[in-house]
């Protein structure tokens, strides 16, 4: 396997008020080409900012961050957005999609932004919706939608442009047990089936049954790093354990 991502030596400072807040404190991390990682920790760990370095969000204070072997704190805003729009997909605890548009549209906006013709754009976002099973609500709009289709639309949107990661924010966080499961699961089968990485950044526990590493963040550093065969502790005992 090779490495779609690496973390070279990245802290990250801000200043709250007067004070100057160290949200991460010297972070060294490789994620492999297609595998679905998880990021854990407690709130206020620096979870967050790292999911938010490796996406190009922000960028860090110092330290480097490459995707595809490119530093991208030495890209400029176009090059950014490049970068963004065809290698990463995102997913948001709040779904993030477009209230006055459909399923069909929100999905093929990104497409569009990518300049793909609209009718090839249509095809596409159909064959997407399709999969994550809502090929007969493409006419829908969220508010015809309960969370977890918003969701799988989310979901559909993030691979639009066949990006090579995936990240998804919390993505279980607004939804009910039942449906933050199929959504998990949903996730873990369109990054077997596409050979994209999925690097989570979460709180849920159930997302331990797919991954196949979890990196423990606390107090701005990495904890640890399991192997799925390392995770076999049951999820009251890691529950107790946080």
């Amino acid at each position: 396997m090779t490495s779609v991502v690496r973390v070279s030596g990245v802290t990250k400072s801000f200043k709250l008020g007067r004070i100057e807040v160290q949200a991460l404190k010297g972070v060294d991390l490789q994620i492999e080409r297609g595998e679905y990682l998880s990021i854990m920790g407690p709130s206020g760990s620096g979870k967050s900012t790292l999911f938010n370095m490796i996406g190009g969000l922000d960028k860090p204070s110092s330290g480097k961050v490459f995707i595809d072997e490119v530093d991208i704190a030495q890209l400029d805003a176009y090059e950014l957005a490049w970068l963004r729009c065809r290698k990463i997909g995102y997913i948001f605890q709040t779904f993030n999609i477009i209230q006055v548009m459909t399923a069909l549209e929100n999905v093929t906006l990104p497409m569009i932004f990518a300049g793909m013709n609209s009718d090839a754009a249509v095809r596409k976002g159909m064959n997407l919706l399709e999969q994550v099973g809502l090929g007969d609500r493409h006419s829908h709009k969220p508010f015809e939608m309960s969370g977890g289709q918003q969701q799988r639309v989310a979901i559909a949107r993030s691979l639009a442009n066949d990006p090579a990661i995936i990240l998804a924010d919390e993505p279980t966080g607004n939804l009910d047990l039942t449906t933050g499961e199929e959504v998990i699961a949903l996730l873990k089968r369109l990054s077997q089936e596409r050979g994209v990485t999925v690097i989570s950044a979460t709180h849920d526990f159930k997302m331990l049954n797919v991954s196949d590493r979890v990196v423990w963040i606390r107090d701005g550093r990495i904890d640890k790093i399991e192997n799925r065969e390392e995770l076999s502790i049951s999820i009251g005992r890691i529950g107790v354990r946080e």
